[in-house]
């Protein structure tokens, strides 16, 4: 009910006191009603929302067991500047829920409600999820890539708000580690972004990320070098096992060492030339 119209109808019933009868009895036993029955409208109308159909939805009740439908946080870069970005992810057929520009102090856009999904991901998987826009936020960052040996680095201001908004994300969202992942970590045969400039560790001890025990990985090093390099079918499993989409042929294909090329960009970016070495290895048997 109307609050306004709540109001008059007591005015019309008589029931406020009037101003000449000096009853202040009278005036204060009004006040107390009319604040009871005004908080009662108010509960009735934040208990029920009327559908498009007039139903009346009580939502007074929420169930214990739920959780939030983002599981992953996708990290991009734009391969563009900060107008190409803005235009494509706002009008074009991608989407990203947030933008950070390069400006010196850079500006965040959140073009997407993270309650609905952004087409960022597309084909993509990770940990045999398969349909990741529906459980994502994607983050773009503008940069604008590379390819070979030369890449564009990312500012540390950009690095700093993007900080900033994961670790709000990451608390809300309830995010594992090893969810926090590159667009070539989850589409390996086809991305590469956020390339091999992204700092990665810095954000994993920042606690936003997944990282490994380097002293752990120099024994490991020690160890492969005695008992020599893993198959081929044991890298593709071990790829499998911590998240990647790795084919299981056993065959060092093309589709095999892209995997390989994303696992090193991300976990040992001081190569990546996509071929299975001791250090990837011993990266691997290390990672959790």
């Amino acid at each position: 009910m109307n609050t306004l119209a709540f109001g008059g109808s007591i005015a019309a019933t008589g029931f406020f006191p009037s101003r000449n009868r000096g009853d202040r009895g009278a005036l204060s036993r009004w006040l107390r009603c009319a604040t009871a029955m005004l908080m009662l409208a108010l509960l009735g109308a934040c208990g029920t929302y009327p559908s498009p159909a007039g139903l009346a939805i009580d939502r007074s009740i929420q169930a214990k067991s739920q959780n939030s439908r983002v599981e992953f946080v996708v990290l991009h870069y734009t391969s563009s500047n900060n107008g190409v970005a803005l235009k494509t992810l706002s009008q074009g057929n991608v989407s990203s829920h947030y933008l950070i520009t390069d400006d010196p102090t850079p500006h965040v856009y959140q073009l997407v409600d993270e309650n609905r999904r952004a087409w960022h991901a597309g084909v993509s998987q990770w940990y045999g999820s398969c349909n990741l826009n529906s459980a994502s936020i994607g983050i773009e960052i503008v940069n604008e890539g590379g390819s070979g040996q030369v890449w564009a680095p990312y500012s540390e201001a950009q690095i700093a708000v993007l900080k900033v908004l994961l670790r709000d994300i990451v608390q809300r969202h309830q995010i594992k580690a090893a969810n926090i992942v590159g667009h070539s970590d989850i589409a390996p045969q086809r991305k590469v972004d956020p390339g091999p400039l992204f700092p990665w560790k810095e954000l994993a001890r920042a606690g936003l990320g997944r990282w490994y025990d380097e002293e752990q990985v120099a024994g490991n090093v020690r160890a492969l070098e005695r008992s020599g390099l893993p198959t081929v079918r044991w890298f593709q499993q071990e790829l499998s096992r911590v998240g990647y989409a790795a084919p299981a042929t056993g065959v060092l294909d093309k589709a095999t060492k892209n995997v390989i090329r994303a696992f090193q960009m991300h976990y040992r970016p001081s190569r990546y030339d996509g071929r299975p070495d001791i250090e990837t290895a011993a990266i691997l048997q290390t990672l959790q």
